[in-house]
């Protein structure tokens, strides 16, 4: 299957939960771009979709009717809502990420959708160990330390299981996606190099990928087309990045030269930061503290650990290509930060 806008999407109206949120809306857009008939679901109305011509659904994925109801007529489903986060409940994150995908599942079978793709994360292979160049192969880790990835590992079985010639459905697994209007990592980022509160963890040698969000759009509109043609992705999972991955710390730190912010010099090492990380999440424990602990031992294996991965698959059974390169999307998420 070759790229969506050299081949007429064969979709004819699709549905987006989630579709007002960052990687949501990408793909939302990228759709009525290309002439799809969309329909958003979430918590709220998005005056920019619907400004486009996507028509808004309000519901919440907790309730099995209205995903139901929002289904009807639908030719496919990018299921990317999603509750991401290092802190919060057990039942929050099961709540949207578990019951919310059962739902969506559930809905798929009983509205006669045929398509199910399903935005994944990394995270669900990720246990604390470096990860070079690894593939789909590696297994979901037996421990957990953030209920966001034992969430979305429960998730993405339920897609991948579900996958049948009557539902064919795959999940994506980008990496650290960011881009202009991206509400989570960039402006988390600067908030934290402005305030000089940013430390490296570790030797800063660690390598990751990222995933800039038009790439991440277009892969879901080719995982559909593939799934569409009764194609290779059905029941299986895919890696999504830049094909190149990249120094943690100097790509931060190239990201603060460009906005005139100091480079990260400080230290901690990864044993100090998890350490760190035990003692904070007892305490906001014991004492119910209300935000989120500066650091957790999640984010300590996050920020030392190298944790990249092939793309092989992707290229291989979606003819996915990061069309925008890293420096590019660098430069356009620059120039819209500015403007902020």
């Amino acid at each position: 299957m070759g790229r969506t806008e050299d081949h007429p999407l064969t979709i004819g109206t699709a549905l987006v939960t989630g579709g007002g949120g960052f990687v949501g809306g990408a793909v939302a857009r990228l759709l009525l771009q290309r002439g799809v008939t969309t329909r958003v679901f979430g918590r709220h109305h998005y005056p920019e979709i619907e400004g486009l011509g996507g028509d808004c659904r309000q519901g919440d994925l907790g309730d099995q009717e209205a995903v139901v109801a929002a289904m009807a007529g639908v030719d496919a489903v990018f299921h990317v809502a999603a509750l991401a986060g290092i802190w919060g409940s057990w039942r929050e994150f099961q709540h949207t990420n578990v019951l919310g995908t059962s739902n969506v599942v559930d809905g798929c079978r009983r509205a006669g959708v045929p398509i199910l793709v399903h935005t994944s994360t990394p995270s669900v292979v990720f246990a604390g160990s470096d990860i070079r160049a690894g593939d789909e192969g590696l297994p979901y880790p037996s421990r957990f330390l953030c209920h966001y990835a034992r969430s979305k590992v429960l998730a993405e079985k339920l897609v991948l299981a579900a996958s049948t010639r009557n539902l064919r459905c795959c999940a994506l697994r980008p990496h650290l996606v960011w881009g202009p209007g991206d509400p989570h990592l960039f402006p988390r980022l600067l908030a934290a190099g402005r305030a000089g509160r940013l430390k490296r963890v570790g030797d800063g040698g660690n390598l990751v990928d990222i995933s800039y969000i038009d790439n991440v759009a277009e892969a879901h509109l080719l995982a559909a087309e593939n799934l569409a043609a009764g194609g290779s992705a059905a029941g299986r999972a895919y890696f999504i990045s830049q094909g190149e991955a990249v120094n943690l710390w100097q790509w931060i730190n190239e990201l603060f030269l460009r906005m005139g912010i100091p480079p990260v010099n400080g230290s901690i090492s990864y044993l100090a930061a998890y350490r760190l990380g035990w003692f904070l999440e007892g305490l906001y424990r014991l004492l119910r503290l209300s935000g989120e602990p500066r650091m957790t031992r999640f984010v300590a294996e996050q920020l030392a650990k190298s944790h990249y991965f092939s793309i092989e698959r992707a290229r291989r059974d979606l003819g996915y290509r990061p069309r925008v390169t890293t420096e590019e999307g660098l430069r356009r998420t620059v120039a819209w930060l500015r403007k902020k």
